[in-house]
């Protein structure tokens, strides 16, 4: 091995060296850092995924508690943190209030835990306003229902029909029958009632 070529190996060690005692804690730091940042990774996932099955718990014993006491249970599901477990232990109450022919109760109970999020939001305002429909107040049941949906327009032709304003039920109906698959049950039952206030449902084409 020629001299000049062990020298740049001795210049090249000394070079590392000297980096190393100026960089070495800022390297071992980092080095920390980053497993720490793993640990509370793993961490915040194990809390999370046990404050979820606690939650789970809880809209579980909730559901029992409707399935068992019924109505009477109303205090078990206002107990669950606000979140999909409790909207989804709040249609179940309200589905029991409903039976127990106490429609009130269960509009106040699908109005008191109104999810954010938009696609459940859609769910409770539309049985919201099929029982204010039910009830005599379709005019506030209207003011729920503004989707383009083929469940929404034809609660919407609902509460419409319920006024009186049969016109305007017929147009509902009709855009219900156009955003509603062709062959499901539901088509079906909105071609009832667009035929019910005049309308005339197109005929499937034939081959």
């Amino acid at each position: 091995m020629a001299i000049d070529e062990i020298l740049d190996e001795h210049e090249q060690s000394r070079r590392v060296q000297e980096w190393l005692r100026r960089n070495g804690a800022g390297l071992i730091g980092g080095v920390l850092l980053g497993m720490a940042a793993i640990g509370g990774w793993k961490w915040w996932q194990q809390r999370q995924a046990q404050a979820h099955m606690r939650e789970a718990d809880a809209f579980q014993a909730a559901v029992e508690a409707v399935e068992r006491d019924g109505v009477k249970a109303a205090t078990s599901v206002a107990a669950l943190p606000e979140g999909v477990f409790r909207s989804l232990a709040a249609l179940r109450l309200a589905k029991s209030q409903a039976d127990a022919k106490d429609a009130a109760a269960a509009i106040a109970t699908l109005q008191r835990a109104m999810p954010k999020d938009p696609a459940l939001r859609t769910v409770f305002q539309q049985r919201v306003a099929r029982l204010q429909i039910d009830t005599g107040k379709a005019a506030e049941a209207l003011k729920l229902l503004d989707g383009t949906d083929g469940a929404t327009l034809d609660l919407r032709g609902d509460a419409q029909f319920a006024l009186g304003q049969v016109d305007a039920a017929r147009e509902s109906y009709r855009k219900a029958l156009a955003a509603t698959e062709v062959g499901s049950p539901q088509r079906r039952l909105i071609e009832l009632k667009y035929t019910q206030v005049g309308g005339v449902p197109a005929q499937p084409q034939t081959p």
